[in-house]
């Protein structure tokens, strides 16, 4: 013997009724959208992301710590000839939780990894990797050792690769200044760039 008060299909029809009441009596409450604060917000929207971009790029903070030889070059980085302050690229900061920019200098064992990785994850967001010199790149002269990874980008996200062994300095500061140029949406892909070039050149040949 069925005990409900109602069949399935009566409880169906009073459940879409009920929603047709409460559509019906929330039509009273629509207020009209102002077109002109709507382009405002959308205003304010474009402009903040220019301004988050901006702040990001300009403020970059790195991890004070180093690998292997490297980072005596990456000391060389802080010294008065680089003047590395006049970019804002010296705010070094000895715990991960205060940076955004971890700058890998030398070759990172395999015992190393999941150190290099906790910092990363310790760091604030966005967080960006330079790879600085050879070992970082490829695994530099040892690339072919058993305790030895080949390059950074097998464990994490690189940005921006610094090339030399060991690198210059100055090739920091470039490789920071293209960091800037990536994080404001200035850097063009390769695929892009070659696609852009091309169509330059036909361009050219039909003038």
């Amino acid at each position: 013997m069925n005990d409900m008060p109602y069949t399935p299909e009566q409880f169906m029809n009073a459940e879409q009724e009920m929603d047709q009441l409460l559509e019906q009596s929330a039509e009273k409450y629509k207020v009209s959208t102002n077109a002109m604060f709507a382009k405002l917000s959308d205003l304010a929207n474009l402009t903040l992301d220019d301004l988050k971009r901006w702040s990001r790029a300009n403020s970059l903070w790195p991890m004070q710590f180093g690998l292997a030889c490297c980072a005596m070059e990456l000391l060389d980085f802080g010294s008065a000839r680089i003047d590395a302050e006049r970019k804002g690229y010296l705010l070094f900061r000895g715990t991960p939780r205060q940076t955004d920019v971890m700058i890998v200098a030398g070759w990172v064992t395999k015992s190393m990894v999941p150190r290099v990785k906790r910092l990363y994850e310790q760091m604030a967001k966005p967080s960006y990797v330079i790879a600085y010199g050879e070992c970082a790149t490829s695994g530099g002269p040892w690339w072919q050792s058993y305790n030895i990874i080949q390059g950074i980008d097998q464990v994490l996200p690189v940005d921006v690769y610094v090339i030399g062994c060991p690198p210059k300095p100055e090739n920091l500061f470039a490789g920071l200044m293209k960091l800037q140029d990536k994080i404001r949406g200035n850097v063009v892909g390769d695929t892009e760039r070659s696609i852009s070039e091309n169509a330059r050149r036909t361009e050219n040949k039909r003038v």
